[in-house]
């Protein structure tokens, strides 16, 4: 579990390719520190599970399905990653809960500047559009944000906004991206829950009537 305050600013240092999986490695000294084998770190918004380390590194396998769902498919030696360790029980939740297991991954289709600011814009599929609301909660490449616009549900491409402090901008992947760009989105847990929970009383309510 996470809680989407990315702690360092990682690089990718090594990726050997599988048949059907890649073996990641991260350099990020405060990362893993104190991280043993198993632990989980967060790699730009994708829990990951250590099965290596040194004393700045650690390296991680990335199975098949977590390389189409996300963009650590293009990850390549030297790519910046938000890093975060996993939360400690009876810490502060500084940001919101995410868990490390993203819906997909959504495209920057606009940036705009503001004075002490910058609102990104990205794109939403159909399936994820519903679990997004106004000043809900969004986890984008692992970090914790507040959606401050979302488009109107009679659009027919569906997007949100975020509005990024400077912090939030130099302390993680996000001030450098550029529009076309794509990023991992993990949607908030509740807005899912809610979601199976009216699909599966919808499918009652047919068996009943039926």
């Amino acid at each position: 579990m996470f809680t989407g305050i990315i702690e360092e600013l990682g690089t990718v240092d090594r990726v050997e390719h599988g048949a059907d999986a890649v073996r990641l490695t991260v350099r990020g000294p405060l990362a893993v520190s104190g991280a043993a084998i198993g632990d989980s770190i967060s790699v730009n918004g994708v829990c990951l599970t250590v099965v290596e380390r040194t004393e700045d590194t650690f390296t991680a396998d990335v199975m098949a399905q977590t390389l189409r769902m996300s963009t650590l498919s293009d990850a390549g030696p030297g790519t910046p990653v938000n890093l975060e360790r996993a939360a400690l029980v009876g810490g502060r939740l500084g940001g919101h809960i995410v868990q490390g297991h993203i819906d997909g991954t959504s495209e920057l289709l606009a940036v705009t500047p503001g004075d002490a600011w910058r609102v990104l814009r990205f794109s939403l599929s159909p399936e994820l559009a519903p679990l997004v609301t106004n000043k809900g909660s969004i986890a984008v490449d692992g970090v914790s944000l507040t959606v401050s616009t979302i488009s109107p549900a009679t659009e027919p491409a569906q997007w949100f906004e975020v509005s990024l402090i400077p912090e939030t901008l130099t302390a993680t992947t996000l001030g450098k991206r550029t529009v076309g760009e794509h990023v991992n989105i993990e949607t908030d847990i509740l807005a899912r829950h809610v979601e199976r929970m009216l699909a599966l009383a919808d499918a009652g309510s047919r068996r009943s009537h039926s």
